[in-house]
């Protein structure tokens, strides 16, 4: 799947646009290797041969639009200036997220994490080996996105738990995504702190669980529904997950923060 939606888009790419795209990286869960059908998107960096016009970006978005909507084909636009300087400022760009083409607002994917998947797992399907790239990761640009990311970001969304579950009773069936989501997401921000280095959400489960064990069972229950086994959340399990979050956070803050 992931061969074959690369393919198609290249293809279509290339039609509409002959020279425009001069390389493309896959990273993501599928360069981790953890990559997993119906659960995962296929996430890319993709490297234009010039700024791109109103034309182009008009192509582009009619282009994306045309591709499966199962799984997403995300990733960021880098005309040739930014990828020579790997912007981590959250810039506008042109950029793919859940499938939607968007030109016009900070792209939230320019991140060091990013550039960190592309230098160590990302997978040139055109264009040079990563190697000869010169991707570029700073130390405590990294650091410091990934304490603002789970302060700001994650805990942030966890204070409106109370609000939103209100009413909501502790054995209500909620989405099994969410759950996973708030499960794991953080502990993959927090092993990065911890070793410099990136996992997958799968890894992330068995990270936590080894970090904080009281979360083990939610983490090893998220793992499993994202490979594709059944599993039942409820609004319990959810407010378990914000106080897994708040208890990720809380932890790198401590032994990472300033």
């Amino acid at each position: 799947m992931i061969e074959e939606l690369t393919r198609s888009y290249l293809q279509a790419v290339d039609r509409a646009l002959p020279g425009y795209v001069r390389s493309l990286y896959v990273v993501g869960s599928a360069a981790l290797g953890a990559w997993q059908a119906g659960a995962s998107d296929v996430d890319v960096v993709i490297m234009t041969a010039r700024p791109a016009s109103g034309a182009d970006l008009a192509q582009l978005a009619a282009i994306h639009a045309d591709l499966p909507r199962s799984p997403h084909f995300d990733g960021v636009y880098l005309e040739p200036a930014l990828a020579q300087s790997w912007p981590a400022d959250r810039r506008a760009v042109p950029f793919v997220v859940n499938g939607e083409f968007t030109t016009d607002k900070p792209c939230g994917e320019l991140t060091p994490v990013l550039w960190l998947t592309l230098q160590r797992y990302g997978i040139p399907v055109r264009g040079p080996a990563v190697a000869e790239l010169g991707v570029r990761v700073d130390p405590e640009q990294l650091r410091r996105y990934n304490l603002d990311n789970l302060r700001e970001y994650w805990q942030s969304l966890v204070a409106t738990f109370p609000a939103k579950l209100a009413g909501v009773g502790p054995d209500a069936v909620v989405d099994a995504g969410i759950v996973a989501w708030f499960a794991l997401g953080p502990a993959r921000l927090h092993y990065t702190l911890a070793h410099g280095d990136i996992i997958s959400k799968a890894a992330a489960g068995d990270y936590l669980a080894q970090l904080l064990p009281e979360y083990a069972d939610l983490a090893h229950r998220a793992v499993r529904w994202r490979a594709g086994e059944t599993e039942r959340f409820t609004a319990a399990d959810l407010v378990t997950a914000g106080g897994s979050v708040n208890a990720v956070a809380d932890d790198a803050w401590r032994r990472f923060g300033d």
